[in-house]
C-alpha cells in the first residue's frame, strides 16, 4: 500500500523549526515509498503537491485580530465567537478539498493541534476528524501550556476541545519526554516520543566554492575566533549569555548572530545590541546575508545558507532558556563543532544523559566554564575527540534511521503490517 500523506501547518516554508522537521519527515516518508502533499498558509513545497490556504497562517491581519481578541481578555464577546466559527467553516471546507484533491490516506498536522496560533484551523481539523474518522498523526512541537502568553484567554472551551483532541483515529507524537508526561497528566492522552532528527547517516560535504569566503564576508580576521549564535533574536534564546561568554573569554573574537528577530518583535534585538556594546563585544548581525537559499542582495553581496556558515565557525553558542527540542544543537553536532549549551529542561532530561560532550552552563556563565573553554580552544585534539564522539551519539539517537523506525511502527498501528509496502530505499 503506497500511502498518500498530507501535512497541514500554519506555514511550511523557510527555516523555522516546525518547517524544517516537517520537511525531514516528508523526506523520510518519501524514501519509504509514500507520496507527500502539503497544505498551509505559506508554502515553498513543490507546486503540484501543494494546497496553499492563506487563512491557515497566523500572520494574516484577520488572524492577528482574532489572536488579540482571544488572548487579551478573559470573557469572550459574541463577535469573537462568530469570527472563530465563520473561519472554522471556511477552513474545514479547505481540509475536505485538500483530502479529496490528492486522494489522501493520512494527515499529519504539524503543531496545528498543539499551540493556539490559529484557533479556527485547529477547530476545523478536529471537527473534520470527528466527522470522518480520518487517520491522523498529530506531530506536536510545543503545547500552549508551555507559553505564558496563552494562559490568559477567553477561549478555554476551544483549547479543551482541540489542543489536542482526544479522538480514536489520532496518534499523537511529541518531541520530548516532558511534553509526553504533561500531555498524559493533563489530558489522559498517550503519545509516542520522536525527537528532532538530522541525516547523520551522510556527513556534511566540505564548503564549496560559493561558501569559501564566509569569514571574509563577515569581516572575521584569521587571528579572530568565529563564534556562531545560529538562532533568531528572541528572548528565550538567551543571547545575553553568548555575549557575556564572548566578552569573558578575553580572546580576539567576533560573535555572529545568524537570524533576525522575526515575528516576535524587535525590542529584544535592541536589548541585545545595547548589551553587546556595553560589554565591548563585536556582535555581527548577518540576517541580511543569510537566507533560506543562496543568492545576492540588491547591492550585490552574496547570500549564504546557514549550512554554508556552520563549517567556518570555531565554536557554537546555544544558551537557550527554553526549547521544545533544539535544532541548533543537532546542527552543531552535525557540522562537528564544539558547543556551549545551557542546561535547559529538554537538554537536561532527554539529551544530556546520552553522554554528549559540551561546554555546559546552568542559567549563568561561571569562571570555571570560561577557564574550561579557554583550555579547550587551545587543544584541537580534544575538540576533535569531543565532536567525533558527539557525532556518533547523534547518529545512534537522532538520525533518519531512528525516525524511519518510529514512523513505521505508527503506520503499522494505523494500517496494519500487511498494508505497509516494503521500503524501496534505505534511509
Amino acid at each position: 500500500m503506497s500511502l498518500r500523506i498530507g501535512f497541514i501547518s500554519f506555514r511550511i516554508s523557510g527555516t523555522d523549526g516546525v518547517s524544517l522537521e516537517t520537511k525531514k519527515w516528508a523526506d523520510v516518508l518519501t524514501r519509504m515509498g509514500f507520496e507527500c502533499f502539503f497544505m498551509a498558509g505559506q508554502l515553498d513545497t513543490p507546486p503540484d503537491r501543494s494546497y496553499e490556504v492563506p487563512e491557515a497562517h497566523f500572520q494574516t491581519s484577520d488572524a492577528k485580530t482574532l489572536y488579540y481578541r482571544c488572548f487579551y481578555q478573559t470573557v469572550r464577546d459574541p463577535e469573537t465567537s462568530r469570527m472563530v466559527h465563520e473561519r472554522r467553516e471556511t477552513l474545514k471546507t479547505h481540509i475536505y478539498e485538500f483530502v479529496r484533491r490528492f486522494s489522501l490516506d493520512l494527515l499529519i498536522p504539524e503543531n496545528v493541534l498543539a499551540i493556539p496560533l490559529n484557533i479556527p484551523l485547529a477547530l476545523a481539523l478536529t471537527e473534520f476528524i470527528a466527522e470522518t474518522g480520518f487517520k491522523v498523526i498529530g506531530h506536536h512541537h510545543d503545547f500552549y501550556w508551555e507559553r505564558k502568553r496563552f494562559l490568559t484567554n477567553c477561549v478555554w472551551d476551544y483549547i479543551n476541545w482541540a489542543y489536542p483532541p482526544h479522538l480514536a483515529s489520532v496518534h499523537h507524537v511529541v518531541i520530548n519526554s516532558s511534553a509526553q508526561n504533561q500531555l498524559a497528566l493533563r489530558t489522559g492522552i498517550s503519545s509516542t516520543l520522536i525527537p528532532n532528527v538530522m541525516e547523520f547517516e551522510v556527513p556534511p560535504p566540505p564548503p564549496d566554492e560559493w561558501a569559501q569566503d564566509v569569514r571574509e564576508a563577515f569581516g572575521i580576521r584569521e587571528d579572530e575566533l568565529f563564534i556562531l549564535q545560529p538562532t533568531r533574536v528572541v528572548q528565550r534564546k538567551g543571547i545575553e549569555h553568548a555575549i557575556e561568554f564572548t566578552a569573558r573569554l578575553g580572546l580576539p573574537a567576533k560573535l555572529v548572530i545568524s537570524h533576525a528577530s522575526g515575528d516576535e518583535g524587535h525590542e529584544y534585538e535592541q536589548r541585545v545590541r545595547e548589551y553587546a556594546q556595553m560589554l565591548g563585544v563585536n556582535a555581527i548581525f548577518v540576517s541580511d546575508i543569510i537566507g533560506e537559499t543562496r543568492g545576492y542582495t540588491p547591492d550585490g553581496r552574496k547570500i549564504y545558507s546557514l549550512y554554508d556558515v556552520y563549517p567556518h565557525a570555531d565554536l557554537v553558542t546555544y544558551p537557550s532558556i527554553y526549547e521544545g527540542f533544539g535544532n541548533a544543537f543537532l546542527e552543531a553536532i552535525f557540522f562537528k563543532k564544539p558547543l556551549l549549551v545551557n542546561n535547559y529542561s529538554v537538554y537536561s532530561h532527554d539529551i544530556r544523559p546520552k553522554g554528549f560532550k559540551c561546554l555546559e552552563m546552568d542559567e549563568f556563565i561561571t569562571t570555571d566554564l570560561i577557564d574550561t573553554a579557554r583550555e579547550l580552544l587551545k587543544r584541537p585534539d580534544v575538540i576533535q575527540e569531543w565532536v567525533d564522539h558527539n557525532y556518533e551519539l547523534a547518529r545512534q539517537y537522532y538520525s533518519y534511521s531512528v525516525l524511519k523506525t518510529k514512523l513505521t511502527s505508527i503506520l503499522v498501528s494505523h494500517f496494519g503490517y500487511n498494508n505497509i509496502s516494503p521500503c524501496p530505499d534505505t534511509v
